[in-house]
């Protein structure tokens, strides 16, 4: 461990933002990183418990050795620090930024509401590797021969092909839009990620012989036949991108979206990308400024639509959460090292959103097929409406964001295979494709699949660790044996 006396020493700090009223005037990232020395101090703070439940399953899903960076980063060894974060993710510059850090809930000092700033240290640690040169391309010393095609380029896609072409074989990726990174690139706003990082990883990889196909919709331009006639393995990673139905009356009224066809168009804009169409969301342009906007559903995509309409320039936003308010502290007793449901406020929300719990959306209420009100109403404890507390807010635009049902099945992969890929599907009726998290191996020969596409809606942490658990599945299957880690 680091300084021993560290966690009574020193008190916690991390990263600042700029003030709401400067960073809603832009998109890009707004976060006011630490200096190095600061780091080392935050880094000071980490107790290495005898049972560190932060890189457990509690805390981080691909096991980040937290304990052991932290200690390399206090003792100023900043190069084996960041080798020992690569080992184990590929990319940390994408979770230092995006990921919620269940680490740091599962960190012992949280039970006293003060955890190690693993985030902020991960993230500098991530910027650091590019200040020093880490990041370069790291090719194999030979070639198996072995041909993979990896159908997805999210951060699932994009693990899975980094780990195999360091393994030696010829990977190749198919992106159904014009740029890699998935719903990475498309559905998270730059504000809290600019895509250059994607960018930087994509030269990275190129460099190491991974090549990139975009504008390919497998399934449809190019079918999975032809893949496995061509390539040795196939990897489904197409996440789950298909909008959860939310059943309620008048969402076809213009100005009612799901939130993702709002996130999609607002990121190809930043990106300055020619066309704002695409195959899985329709075109027709969608700008919050100057409108009162009402956010169905208390997730990160709700909260991303927050963002962007503030910076769009929105009149007002309002936020409807069918859940009850959570409470302002957990009982650590019961919840601790599990993440805990307690109030959080996003950054988004904190620039000024009007957030209502335990609110049921009844309606979309409109004009000659135009939304001006959403009608809501107060529920009980089992999410029933509650009889007299009907009420009506205003909206010239409503963004459902009540989460994803499953990979798109009228198009693609889905669609192609048809019965013959077989399918689970959840209690809320979501679908997913089948597979254990073993061999990922589909009930189509030589197909596999990794990331929300198998597991359902999730964090990019975890597609990091499917798409490296799934490329050390289809080493070991090519070869017979794998040095890839798991």
């Amino acid at each position: 461990m680091g300084k021993v006396t560290g966690f009574l020493e020193i008190d916690r700090q991390v990263a600042k933002y700029e003030p709401a009223s400067d960073r809603i005037r832009h998109f890009k990232e707004f976060t006011i990183p630490l200096e190095d020395a600061e780091v080392v101090k935050q880094a000071a703070r980490c107790m290495d418990c005898g049972i560190p439940y932060c890189h457990g399953p509690q805390g981080c899903p691909i096991h980040n050795q937290i304990p052991d960076w932290n200690d390399l980063v206090y003792n100023n060894n900043w190069e084996e620090a960041i080798r020992n974060l690569h080992s184990t993710n590929n990319f940390p510059e994408f979770t230092g930024r995006i990921c919620p850090a269940p680490c740091e809930e599962a960190c012992t000092l949280n039970l006293e509401d003060v955890p190690v700033a693993i985030k902020t240290i991960e993230q500098a640690l991530a910027d650091k590797a590019y200040e020093m040169g880490y990041v370069r391309p790291y090719p194999p010393s030979e070639k198996t021969g072995k041909r993979v095609a990896v159908i997805g380029s999210g951060p699932a896609g994009m693990a899975a092909a980094q780990q195999l072409g360091r393994a030696g074989h010829d990977v190749h990726v198919f992106e159904r839009e014009a740029k890699i990174g998935g719903l990475m690139r498309y559905g998270i706003p730059d504000f809290k990620m600019e895509k250059h990082f994607i960018d930087r990883r994509v030269e990275q990889m190129e460099g190491e012989g991974v090549t990139f196909h975009t504008g390919v919709n497998v399934g449809v331009d190019k079918t999975v036949a032809d893949l496995k006639a061509q390539f040795d393995a196939v990897i489904y990673c197409g996440g789950s991108e298909r909008p959860r139905d939310a059943g309620i009356p008048g969402d076809d009224l213009e100005g009612v979206h799901p939130a993702m066809n709002y996130l999609v168009q607002q990121n190809k804009r930043v990106g300055k990308e020619q066309s704002i169409d695409s195959v899985a969301w329709p075109s027709e342009p969608v700008v919050a400024g100057g409108k009162h906007v009402v956010v169905v559903g208390g997730g990160d995509t709700a909260s991303d639509c927050i963002g962007t309409a503030f910076r769009q320039g929105a009149v007002k936003v309002t936020q409807l959460d069918i859940r009850p308010e959570p409470p302002e502290k957990e009982d650590k007793l019961t919840v601790w090292p599990f993440w805990a449901t307690k109030m959080r406020t996003s950054s988004s929300q904190a620039e000024g959103a009007e957030r209502e719990f335990q609110i049921a959306t009844l309606e979309f209420v409109g004009e000659d097929g135009r939304l001006t009100h959403v009608k809501c109403c107060e529920v009980d404890e089992k999410r029933q409406p509650v009889a007299g507390t009907e009420f009506f807010i205003r909206a010239d635009l409503a963004f459902i964001a009540i989460g994803f049902a499953g990979p798109l099945e009228h198009t693609g992969v889905v669609a192609e295979l048809g019965d013959a890929l077989a399918m689970d599907t959840d209690r809320r009726g979501g679908r997913s494709v089948h597979a254990n998290d073993r061999d990922y191996r589909t009930s189509v020969d030589d197909l596999y699949v990794a990331g929300d596409a198998r597991r359902g809606q999730s964090l990019v942490v975890w597609a990091i660790r499917e798409g490296r658990q799934a490329a050390r599945a289809v080493d070991e299957a090519l070869m017979g044996s794998s040095v890839l880690p798991r």
